[in-house]
């Protein structure tokens, strides 16, 4: 019913809205175009287009088709270089997820370019994670590849880690919140009565975890990494923050760092993909956090 000369056919008519100039860029007189969106139309049952002595408009399911057609014809292009793609192993497409401390939109652009030029037809699906949130989207979803699962050890025998660095955190608060002015290490008493700032674990199956709270302290959870650096500045809360996110705000004096009692242990973070889901786009991925690649290596800097 829709061959490809059909298809370009009715998408030029409905670029140029005339039989005649359609007839002029194809090499054809505009009888043949005629004929063709005729038997286009009679084949299908419906119209098309509403034909004027001067104008070719598309009808509603004349304008549904062209959009239709114009991704046929993208699929029609790129169909024989997915399928050589596809016996030499590459994916159709990879999804990856990131850990929020390391999630930063430079780094996401600058891997993409990379993988992009060397995997045109792979299509790239990028999400973010809280916690366990990264292991739960790894292990529970269709994901291929983690940017920063928590902790130096697979939760599942069928995913490889490698190990990335750690998260050093440092307790702040804001120049003006009554903590800033007590002088010593605080402790929990001191700290309890004001609210701690989190951001909110984002797993739906596995177990939540919460970053850093005393026993019957406020909390405030909020959805993201720097929503709880702004709560900090604006005196809303307190709590920890990561050292290279913090520390340019602590030296410029609008954030202040504060000894506490029992400090929060660094976060060891890894890179996680699945073995079975493992083909040469994934490969490539490893390998290039595995050799600190200049396209990836944003991702390193908040680690120590």
């Amino acid at each position: 019913m829709l061959d490809q000369e059909m298809i370009r056919t009715f998408i030029q008519v409905a670029d140029c809205q005339s039989f005649t100039k359609a007839a002029d860029m194809l090499h054809k007189t505009s009888a043949a175009i005629s004929y063709c969106i005729k038997t286009l139309e009679e084949n299908i049952g419906t119209q098309l287009f509403n034909r004027t002595t001067r104008t070719v408009t598309l009808t509603p399911a004349g304008e549904y088709l062209l959009e239709k057609c114009r991704q046929w014809i993208v699929w029609l292009e790129s169909m024989p270089v997915e399928l050589q793609q596809m016996n030499a192993g590459v994916e159709h497409q990879v999804n990856i997820v990131i850990n929020n401390l390391l999630y930063d939109r430079t780094a996401v652009a600058s891997m993409l370019a990379c993988l992009h030029q060397r995997f045109p037809s792979t299509q790239f699906h990028i999400t973010r994670q809280v916690y366990m949130g990264v292991w739960d989207a790894l292990i529970n979803e269709d994901y291929h590849f983690a940017i920063g699962v928590t902790g130096n050890e697979s939760l599942k025998n069928n995913i490889n880690i490698c190990a990335m660095g750690e998260i050093q955190w440092q307790f702040v608060v804001a120049p003006n919140h009554p903590l800033a002015n007590i002088s010593g290490v605080l402790n929990d008493d001191q700290m309890r009565m004001y609210s701690a700032v989190n951001v909110e674990d984002t797993s739906r199956h596995l177990s939540k975890r919460t970053a850093w709270r005393l026993s019957g302290q406020h909390e405030i959870r909020v959805p993201d990494l720097h929503t709880k650096l702004a709560c900090h500045l604006k005196g809303v809360g307190i709590g920890f923050l990561p050292l290279s996110l913090c520390k340019p705000l602590i030296d410029s004096g609008q954030l202040i760092a504060k000894e506490v009692k029992n400090r929060r242990h660094n976060s060891p973070l890894s890179l996680a993909w699945c073995e079975d889901k493992k083909g040469a786009v994934v490969s490539y991925l490893v390998e290039l956090f595995k050799q600190n690649h200049p396209s990836v290596q944003s991702f390193y800097d908040p680690l120590n």
